[in-house]
């Protein structure tokens, strides 16, 4: 298997498109309906979006969480329902196995907005060294094991506009759906190291 590609490499590659359904979570109502969805499952890719500030001191708060199964992917929109109850019961369950990436700038961005000490996570960073694989940014890992490339066009715009664009869906559904694929591939290579959540 490769371990690291070239940034001109990856850009040769055909562009990744999220091929589920994408549900946006606008109220407390839908969150809970959503969660209780996504409790059924054993493992569940995660990401998050925050709207880039360009002014120097100012600190935006985290506007989207993008949970995914194999096919659907919720986007709650922090900006507008905060972190309800239902999305805290499953960012503290040690049964439901979430995987991201960075998790740190994630864990801390959650923490601007509710104190909390999320269980049951998977760094991919970390678990794709045990696969050999050097590069650690979704992009490349992603380009590496599947031959596409993950656009990032979207990566700088508005996670706080009334209505988040179909492209922005797109993009942010497939960060976290990307994360559970990864995970998933590398397990199928070797279950040995297919690791237990803390």
């Amino acid at each position: 298997m490769v371990t690291k590609i070239s940034k001109e490499q990856v850009a040769e590659l055909e562009t990744a498109v999220f091929p589920g359904r994408i549900i946006v979570i606008q109220s407390e109502s839908e969150a809970e309906k959503a969660v209780s969805y996504l409790e059924k499952f054993e493992l569940i890719g995660f990401d998050t979006e925050t709207r880039p500030s360009f002014t120097k001191g100012v600190v935006r708060k985290i506007a989207l969480m993008q949970l995914s199964t194999n096919d659907t992917c919720f986007l709650f929109r922090l900006n507008l329902i905060g972190i309800p109850e239902c999305l805290i019961r499953l960012l503290i369950a040690s049964d439901i196995t979430k995987i991201g990436l960075s998790l740190k700038d994630d864990f801390a961005a959650i923490r601007k907005r509710i104190q909390l000490e999320p269980k049951g996570f998977i760094e991919l960073q970390s678990f794709v060294k045990k696969f050999g694989i050097e590069d650690n940014g979704l992009q490349r890992i992603y380009a590496i094991l599947f031959g596409e490339r993950i656009s990032k066009g979207q990566r700088l715009s508005n996670w706080e506009a009334d209505i988040l664009t179909e492209a922005q869906q797109k993009y942010a559904a497939l960060d976290a759906w990307a994360c559970l694929q990864i995970y998933n591939k590398l397990v199928r290579l070797n279950p040995d190291l297919s690791e237990k959540t803390k």
